[in-house]
């Protein structure tokens, strides 16, 4: 298999230097109507003020984030409590959301689940999300703050495939081509398609490369990147080169997107507490969210 990514200098990485530059000292007498007005430094000091919103709505509303976050039907009383209310307070609430149909109430055990509604919503925000367009639009931003070169891949015919890369911000970053096939076995974003992909359609490409699933040290990295939900490899494809990789789920619990950091093994952090990959796991977590999937995914 041909290697899909060199080490190569960054020509982004050089820095610039901006000649300083001090305003003359301007009297009050020598200033003229024309003359620019500075902000004075209390300004800075005065917080910054958010959209005005409608608090009973944001009240309300954490009753609606407790049934999607428990994904159960709940009694008055427990649902109140979980989104930090008491009953009382919950349940004008409760009645409003009904006759909304955000919520419904089932009249044999009096217990409320989301509506009609609700659900007609999630819906057409499943259909209308894309998970490569909010992917992509993440990638500059995580990429400076894992700082290494990131990218995401999806799958297709040749199986998982490079569609995106973010170069870094250090010096050396490591070149990855788009449309580059992945490799299951020897790359991070191979092994997490391995781990969360359809037994039926990674066997055959892993059997092309001459591997397998059933093959005990596979499986039990399998299993592993499975509990972490992260996948990790050091000088593995190419020397000197080390790899994270997160899944990202679809609403439907479906693996949709890897998203991968790629680096030199001298600089890239590849412990499973280091910045590296917390960045990458509460960004895979976001995206799926965003697609629909629990809050655990």
């Amino acid at each position: 298999m041909n290697n899909s990514f060199d080490i190569v200098k960054n020509p982004r990485s050089r820095k610039l230097r901006v000649p300083a530059f001090t305003m003359p000292a301007m009297s009050d007498a020598a200033s003229s109507p024309n003359d620019p007005v500075f902000p004075s430094d209390s300004a800075d000091d005065e917080p910054a003020r958010g959209p005005r919103g409608i608090q009973s709505v944001e009240v309300g509303g954490q009753l609606l984030k407790a049934l999607a976050r428990t994904g159960r039907r709940m009694a008055l009383k427990d649902l109140a409590r979980e989104a930090g209310m008491t009953a009382a307070k919950a349940h004008p609430y409760l009645v409003s959301f009904c006759k909304l149909g955000l919520m419904e109430q089932d009249r044999a055990s009096g217990h409320y689940g989301l509506g009609p509604l609700a659900i007609q919503m999630g819906l057409i925000s499943l259909q209308q999300a894309d998970p490569v367009r909010l992917a992509i639009a993440e990638l500059p931003a995580l990429a400076q703050e894992v700082g290494s070169t990131v990218s995401i891949a999806m799958w297709s015919g040749q199986g998982p495939t490079i569609i995106r890369v973010e170069e870094g911000p250090t010096h050396v970053y490591v070149a990855m081509r788009h449309g580059t096939p992945a490799s299951l076995r020897h790359t991070a974003t191979g092994k997490i398609f391995a781990a969360f992909g359809e037994p039926g359609r990674i066997a055959p490409l892993l059997d092309a490369e001459g591997h397998s699933l059933e093959e005990p040290a596979f499986a039990k990295e399998l299993a592993a990147i499975r509990a972490s939900r992260l996948s990790r490899v050091e000088n593995q494809l190419l020397s000197g080169v080390s790899a994270l990789a997160v899944p990202v789920f679809d609403g439907f619990g479906q693996l949709v997107l890897a998203i991968a950091a790629i680096g030199p093994s001298a600089t890239l952090d590849l412990d499973l507490q280091g910045r590296p990959a917390l960045l990458l796991q509460a960004q895979a977590r976001s995206l799926s969210q965003r697609l629909g999937a629990p809050a655990q995914a």
